[in-house]
């Protein structure tokens, strides 16, 4: 005689969250509803893994309204661990925001968007909101935001900052004057701080160009300035390419194409 249950039947479905109707008619069309939360690509396994997490957690709160909060809030690691490489720097993620919009990465209004998604979470930490705040469309438009912040992120540096620039007379004589002001609003990258690759420190090749550009405004470089201008840009070209920070790579190409723009003016022309 046997002492073992009986065999269970089939388990039930899950139900709908009563909170979700209205929203779609059935489960399957929330696929219709993420279908535009394409995973970026060139993403770390972290962060496609964080990313994909999010979307599936909309797409199922269908059974559960609490889970379009939690995709929030989780899509937010992915966002958090881009910024932190991109930028350089390990600081709140509130910064991390603002200095990706201070420092052109993503839009003054993406950023806006991702704020908000980031004022919900510390919402959540600090108890004054539930996991029930969002429903599944307000939801998918922070998470949206996180995706496109993604991908903006990841893209590759375009290569009219990579590429070598034209350093010859024929530059408009403003162009110099134009990169010192987008120079002096910069952020320098924090965690290069102290750093130096192939023996040039970063912040006192930062110091030194800087300094020599702004002579050349105000009035130009004698010999001994040209002199040490040149070795900076020997020095740039040497670590520009080595820098494994998009952000700092960035930084100090841009600062390169200033240096080359002020030496040029002391290239004699051809007679």
């Amino acid at each position: 005689m046997t002492t073992l249950p009986p065999l269970p039947g089939l388990l039930p479905l899950p139900a709908q969250d009563p909170r979700a109707r209205g929203i779609v008619l059935d489960f399957a069309d929330m696929d219709e509803l993420v279908a535009d939360l394409v995973l970026p690509d060139g993403a770390s396994m972290y962060v496609m893994s964080a990313l994909e997490t999010s979307r599936e957690l909309i797409r199922h709160s269908y059974y559960r309204y609490e889970f379009a909060t939690v995709a929030v809030t989780h899509s937010l690691f992915a966002l958090e661990h881009v910024l932190v490489e991109k930028l350089a720097m390990s600081e709140p993620l509130r910064i991390l925001i603002e200095r990706a919009a201070d420092t052109g990465l993503v839009t003054a209004e993406l950023a806006a968007d991702l704020d908000r998604g980031r004022q919900l979470r510390d919402s959540l930490t600090q108890g004054t909101v539930t996991s029930a705040a969002l429903n599944p469309a307000g939801a998918i438009a922070m998470v949206r935001a996180v995706f496109d912040a993604v991908s903006l992120l990841l893209r590759p540096p375009s290569a009219g900052v990579a590429a070598a620039v034209d350093t010859s007379r024929a530059q408009p004589e403003d162009e110099l004057a134009r990169l010192w002001e987008e120079h002096r609003h910069a952020l320098y990258p924090d965690s290069f701080r102290g750093i130096d690759v192939e023996g040039v420190e970063l912040i006192l090749l930062d110091a030194d160009v800087a300094g020599l550009v702004e002579r050349e405004l105000n009035g130009g470089l004698d010999d001994s300035g040209i002199a040490i201008l040149w070795a900076c840009i020997a020095d740039l070209d040497k670590i520009v390419t080595l820098i494994n920070s998009e952000y700092c790579a960035s930084y100090f190409a841009k600062l390169r194409t200033m240096a080359k723009l002020a030496a040029a003016r002391h290239i004699p022309t051809a007679t």
